[in-house]
């Protein structure tokens, strides 16, 4: 069992309380951790995928959250190929160049690690090395599909829909897999000071002004304004020796 990597997000009846001793689910609430481990993150997929106008008790903050904690410790991110976090965070998608965390994407396929349907995967390294971003041949063949029409990956036809559990679950082999590879992070990459997180931009958009018409500067709150640029109130005047108010 190892010791020297986290497994974050995770379902307690999957592999990983077999494989790893520090490991966080819905109960033991992954969005507490705090190092010093690298971390294999699994968030929750549903409000990032295809269907998310379906997904309705999957918390949808979680995957930006998952997203901070492998930049800041270092390690990996699962999540389905196509998800919608990847344009949402500008995490760079299969083949791009790395962000300036030094992470990157490459896409994966979990029937090569004994999962019975194709399921193209989606993993953000970072601090791994580069013998370890290289995703392994295609050897698996799959037995069942992931949905009902022929699209992308599911174009087989011929096999049988998966049901929820299978498509769910995450193979043995896969999840040892991806232990290792953050157990190459090195120590001295991990919570980089030189490099604060910068947490998603979440806020609403300001609204245009109408046109023709200049748009309104925001009047800053003396909390926001630096103590030395705050206006000193002017002092009374001291009245003269022996004088008396």
């Amino acid at each position: 069992m190892r010791r020297d990597v986290a497994a974050l997000y995770v379902d307690p009846r999957g592999p990983y309380p077999k494989l790893v001793e520090h490991w966080w689910d819905e109960r033991r609430d992954a969005r507490t951790y705090a190092g010093p481990w690298p971390v294999v993150a699994h968030p929750p997929c549903g409000p990032w995928g295809r269907l998310k106008h379906l997904c309705t008790k999957q918390p949808r903050e979680l995957a930006p959250l998952a997203v901070e904690q492998v930049r800041r410790w270092g390690g990996v991110l699962e999540h389905p190929a196509g998800s919608t976090l990847w344009s949402a965070l500008q995490i760079p998608k299969p083949g791009s160049p790395p962000d300036k965390y030094g992470g990157r994407t490459i896409e994966v396929r979990q029937v090569d690690w004994g999962h019975g349907c194709i399921k193209p995967t989606w993993l953000y390294l970072v601090g791994i090395s580069r013998a370890g971003r290289a995703a392994p041949p295609a050897r698996g063949l799959p037995t069942h599909r992931m949905t009902n029409g022929p699209r992308g990956a599911s174009a087989r036809t011929d096999l049988r829909r998966a049901s929820a559990e299978k498509r769910r679950r995450t193979p043995f082999a896969f999840a040892e897999w991806l232990l290792s590879l953050a157990a190459t992070v090195a120590p001295n990459r991990r919570c980089p000071p030189s490099l604060p997180l910068e947490p998603p931009d979440t806020a609403e958009p300001t609204p245009r002004p109408p046109p023709g018409q200049a748009p309104a500067e925001a009047k800053p709150t003396a909390e926001a304004v630096p103590l030395e640029r705050q206006p000193r109130k002017p002092c009374a005047a001291k009245p003269p020796r022996g004088s008396s108010e």
